[in-house]
């Protein structure tokens, strides 16, 4: 009988429960796809390398999955509480009618044990569809072959998604057992009759807080994006961000008292239909609900940057692959190595034989895989370093940027630098023979450097002094690596050099085809001879294949915990609003009877009803949005400083879609259901 009643009640609440439902539903899928991405890559056809960084990427997602759960979690708790709220007078009667708590306890345990299953199975359903697409984006991320793709069921995911929610569930139930015992029979029949005593807040108060409000969120705006290459530490970002979660509080707190008063005052606005019941109600609400808004819109402007961000990093750290990776593979051998640095004689004598050499020795003909290559030395003069080129800059640098004084300055000659810009497509250059010159591309040393030179300053070097061409740093490099890390390599006229100091010897070359199995082949049979390592002193292999496979598994893995988090901090902001509104809408159900008895239509209070939550959805959003404005500058200046120009343009058209979709969606489903209570 007490289960037939429950599902008798379901069906009757059917329209309360949807946002209770439309969440679950909503945090099962995004649970069970971004812990399915394991399984679905198992199909994917991915190198050693790649495995390895989805192995990292499931590990940390798994990690994050416990925060995930635990705001779930909180999300199920307090939709509940709405649900139980909205149903006192009914649980009420229960008990006047000679029904036991326990009883109660026991027919909300078997609606919650329903809606779970319920949840559950769609939720599960919906995410089995999406963690195909899912399949679709980790090929494309990781760019991995999909031939052999076909449909994955991931039962870890599943496994781990009910267990998970079955925890929730059972909290939820200790919950309403403890709700139910605790309650008086008083308070579930006058409790929707209470009201919240609002404070009427002085109007010069609040434009004092609102102009102190503004001036926090102005100053951290302005030093997080155009005074931001004056901040050097993390604390000092953090003290910013700190004042615009106090400006965002006082701003909340500010409008609250501001609203009525500055409506009020427009009197042909605040007459005119039921805008002035529309606005008291707002003023109401926003003022008993300053600190959850708050908290609400930090948490959408988190989803905005977290999600414009994360959708942009991993295309942007590809993007710049062609500037600082623009060959197929660099071999590197560093030179000067003798027996006291722990090396056999054998040894220190392979580390003289030039590159080509040794590899033929091995029976690797290099010659053989390249299209074209070059071949060049680097020097190093410990009578030239960082410490004499920085000049007065040197302490700044050391400070900031973690280079040592002694470092030895990179040097090349002019004939080989021009042959390697060549192959690389980059500008060639001339010298006198008195003139330096510097490229780098790591930009705070950039701009040090560029003082220094700007000063026209000249250099001893090999007992040549050397005065500098170019006011400025060319950008280019030479090393290849998976960022703009050069922080400067020194050209010098090839009759300056002192072979003597050789420092290492480079080959960088292009493969004599571009096909990926063809490339494989090639890099096995080059890397074949590290078996041979115990006997030879083997040079280091840089290749473009694993820089891009590196790059795109760090750009992956940020930019997954990105979505996986922007997700769920967008479904819980927008869940919680939409709740507190219902749950309003639920205590002014007297004030709209009221309404009718006077004779107000119903599209008069469908219009009153539909401006007041619109305004309580868009409040939030219109300070997250503004807030995103300068937190998006924000995140390209850091992120821009790793991966170049991001080009966010299409990343925040994505963003503001999902944003649509389903915070759009939690305020079509709070009208229609504030609607439907305001018809009973």
């Amino acid at each position: 009988m007490l289960f037939k009643l429950s599902i008798q009640n379901i069906r009757k609440s059917i329209k309360d429960y949807a946002i209770y439902f439309f969440t679950l539903i909503l945090g099962v899928a995004v649970f069970y796809v971004f812990n399915s991405i394991k399984t679905q890559s198992a199909m994917l056809e991915l190198s050693s390398d790649t495995r390895e960084m989805i192995q990292l990427l499931t590990t940390a997602l798994s990690g994050v999955s416990v925060f995930i759960a635990f705001v779930l979690g909180f999300l199920v708790i307090y939709a509940n509480r709405f649900l139980m709220k909205r149903r006192n007078k009914e649980f009420g009667l229960y008990l006047v009618l000679g029904m036991e708590k326990r009883k109660v306890s026991l027919i909300l345990f078997f609606e919650t044990l329903l809606m779970g299953f319920i949840s559950l199975v769609v939720g599960l359903v919906t995410g089995v569809a999406a963690s195909q697409l899912t399949s679709v984006l980790v090929a494309k991320m990781f760019e991995a072959d999909m031939t052999k793709y076909q449909f994955v069921f991931s039962e870890d995911a599943c496994i781990k998604t009910i267990l998970y929610f079955a925890i929730m569930y059972v909290i939820v139930i200790l919950f309403n057992t403890f709700s139910i015992g605790k309650c008086r029979l008083i308070d579930l029949f006058q409790g929707g009759k209470k009201s919240e005593s609002v404070k009427v807040k002085n109007a010069w108060v609040c434009i004092i807080v609102f102009v102190i409000a503004a001036s926090l969120l102005g100053t951290a705006y302005y030093h997080v994006t155009s005074g931001y290459d004056d901040i050097h530490k993390e604390e000092q970002i953090l003290s910013y961000i700190a004042m615009g979660c106090i400006g965002t509080f006082l701003v909340f707190w500010s409008l609250s008292g501001l609203l009525l008063k500055a409506v009020s005052s427009m009197k042909s606005i605040y007459y005119k239909g039921l805008n002035s019941f529309t606005f008291r109600q707002l003023s109401s609400r926003v003022n008993t609900n300053v600190f959850s808004m708050t908290i609400i819109c930090l948490m959408l402007f988190i989803t905005i940057c977290v999600l414009g961000s994360g959708l942009t990093l991993r295309n942007s750290m590809l993007a710049i692959l062609d500037e600082v990776a623009p060959a197929d593979i660099e071999i590197c051998q560093r030179i000067h190595t003798d027996e006291s640095d722990g090396y056999s004689k054998k040894k220190s004598e392979d580390k003289e034989k030039p590159i080509l050499e040794l590899y033929k020795e091995l029976d690797v003909d290099l010659k053989s895989y390249f299209k074209e290559y070059v071949q060049f030395y680097m020097y190093a003069t410990p009578d030239c370093t960082l410490k004499d080129t920085f000049g007065s800059r040197i302490e700044e640098a050391v400070k900031n940027y973690y280079v040592e004084y002694e470092t030895k300055e990179d040097i090349i000659k002019l004939s080989d630098y021009n042959n390697l810009a060549k192959i690389y497509g980059k500008e060639t250059y001339s010298l006198e023979k008195n003139e330096y010159m510097i490229i780098a591309d790591y930009e705070p040393l950039v701009n040090i450097r560029n003082d220094v030179l700007k000063a026209g300053e000249k250099i001893s070097l090999f007992g040549h002094d050397l005065r500098p061409k170019y006011r400025e740093c060319k950008k280019g490099i030479v090393e290849m690596s998976d960022n703009h890390l050069n922080l400067g390599v020194i050209i010098v006229p090839d009759a300056v050099i002192d072979d003597s100091y050789k420092d290492r010897e480079f080959v960088i070359a292009y493969y004599n085809t571009n096909a990926k199995d063809k490339v494989a082949e090639i890099e096995k049979k080059i890397k074949s001879v590290e078996k041979l390592k115990k006997d030879y002193v083997l040079p280091t292999i840089y290749t473009r294949t694993n820089i891009v496979e590196e790059r795109t598994g760090l750009g992956a893995i940020i930019s997954f915990i990105g979505l996986y988090i922007g997700f769920i901090f967008l479904i819980s902001g927008a869940s919680v609003l939409a709740l507190k509104e219902l749950s309003e809408s639920a205590d002014n159900l007297e004030r709209f009877r009221m309404l009718r008895k006077l004779g107000v239509d119903e599209k008069q209070m469908n219009r009153a009803l539909f401006r007041q939550i619109f305004f309580f959805f868009i409040f939030p959003l219109s300070l997250a949005v503004i807030h995103s404005i300068f937190g998006m500058k924000l995140s390209g200046k850091i992120l821009g400083k790793m991966t170049g120009d991001l080009g966010m343009v299409s990343s925040i058209l994505v963003t503001s879609i999902v944003l649509f979709v389903i915070y759009g969606g939690y305020f079509v489903i709070t009208y229609f259901s504030s609607r439907s209570m305001m018809k009973e």
